[in-house]
């Protein structure tokens, strides 16, 4: 049996990328290297193994003079710095042209058709905005009108939000299907529809992480629609379902937080994972090769965003734990990967995502430590993904 395991931890950039303007950052953002400078430096002895300490002076991530693992940088050929179009990139898909962005809001025939075929009869907000703030200044006329609470970011993003305590859950994923057709139909070219609930707890609205949905664009091909067509399992752990839309998934598995996904990629690469559980198909059967796919969603939607440069350090170190009790389960057939999509640097003026380059860490039992160097195109991924999964 051949397994592949990509854990992406969530916009843990590594430096701005050449054309960070174009994108509206400043060339001083680096998620991984402010973090480690904000907390006076990062407690991750077993990354440090595989070499990451070796692609940058990271405070307190040792340099490794014979690393586990081969290490290197990667740059994003696709133009954007979002979740889907880095994931997208990993899994082979350019994305020539940027998704659209709606620094005003959107326009009012969206919101019109929106209303009309919800049958919301109106909505609050329509601009960008970060959702913690959002929610708190918009709450009580929330409860007070019945009206979602649409929003935006400087992401290609049409988020939705309520309380689910107040409208019902299955409400909120029916409107986000509604505004996916929508999108879509018109042409939007709208990367994501999130989901958004949140409940009131001890007094204050409060989002509710589990219960989170990505509705994206349907992506052309990718090489997870060739592991699925030859017969492999791919198995999508936390948002990876949702930022593909189903496309080449033959399982999936949502998450309520990182120490979740964590614990049920080890699970997987145990062999203790009850797939059939989260299988698409049930009964189906795959042939000997496996492609785990996590994404670790905390470090961004927690801690970036939030400008919590404290907490996303905390939340790489929680991460690195897990690190070596994979290793340690791994077999001689395993290859591991670790990644991130963008950057989110929680030091740098803004809570948007950043234009960055990333980290890529490859082990297996098998390969030799060595630096890869700077590598043009998360593709890369893909390339080895296939290499090693669908080469004989």
């Amino acid at each position: 049996m051949k397994r592949a395991i990509v854990m992406v931890i969530d916009s843990m950039g590594i430096g701005a990328m050449e054309d960070c303007r174009d994108f509206n950052d400043v060339p001083e953002c680096n998620t991984l290297k402010n973090v480690c400078e904000y907390n006076g430096g990062l407690y991750v002895p077993n990354m440090a193994k595989l070499g990451l300490g070796n692609i940058q002076d990271f405070k307190g991530i040792a340099k490794e003079s014979d690393p586990i693992g081969q290490y290197g940088t990667m740059l994003e050929k696709s133009k954007g710095k979002d979740t889907t179009t880095g994931h997208w990139e990993m899994a082979g898909l350019i994305s020539e042209k940027p998704f659209a962005t709606y620094p005003n809001g959107f326009p009012s025939e969206l919101i019109e058709k929106f209303i009309e075929e919800t049958e919301c009869k109106g909505v609050l907000a329509n601009c960008p905005a970060s959702g913690t703030t959002i929610i708190a200044e918009l709450n009580d006329e929330h409860h007070k009108t019945g009206f979602p609470i649409v929003y935006t970011s400087a992401d290609s993003v049409f988020q939705i939000a309520l309380d689910t305590d107040f409208i019902p859950l299955e409400t909120l994923y029916k409107w986000c299907e509604i505004a996916r057709k929508l999108l879509d139909d018109g042409g939007y070219n709208v990367s994501r529809v999130i989901a958004r609930p949140y409940k009131i707890i001890d007094g204050k609205p409060t989002r509710i992480s589990k219960d989170r949905r990505d509705y994206s664009m349907v992506p052309s091909h990718t090489i997870l629609n060739d592991l699925k067509d030859s017969g492999s399992k791919v198995i999508g752990i936390g948002k990876i379902e949702d930022i593909f839309s189903k496309s080449g998934i033959t399982h999936a598995i949502h998450t309520g937080s990182n120490k979740e996904g964590l614990e049920l990629t080890l699970k997987a690469v145990k062999n203790e994972l009850n797939t059939e559980e989260i299988a698409y198909e049930k009964e189906k059967i795959y042939n000997n090769s496996t492609l785990i796919f996590t994404n670790l969603v905390d470090t961004d939607m927690l801690y970036g965003h939030r400008n919590d440069a404290k907490g996303y350090g905390k939340a790489i170190e929680e991460i690195d734990t897990y690190v070596d009790d994979i290793i340690e389960e791994m077999t001689d057939d395993d290859l591991l990967i670790i990644t991130a999509d963008h950057g989110c640097d929680p030091t740098v003026e803004g809570t948007d995502h950043t234009r960055e380059k990333v980290p890529v860490l490859v082990y297996s039992k098998k390969l030799e430590g060595k630096d890869l160097g700077v590598i043009k195109g998360f593709d890369y991924i893909a390339n080895i993904i296939k290499e090693f999964l669908m080469q004989n």
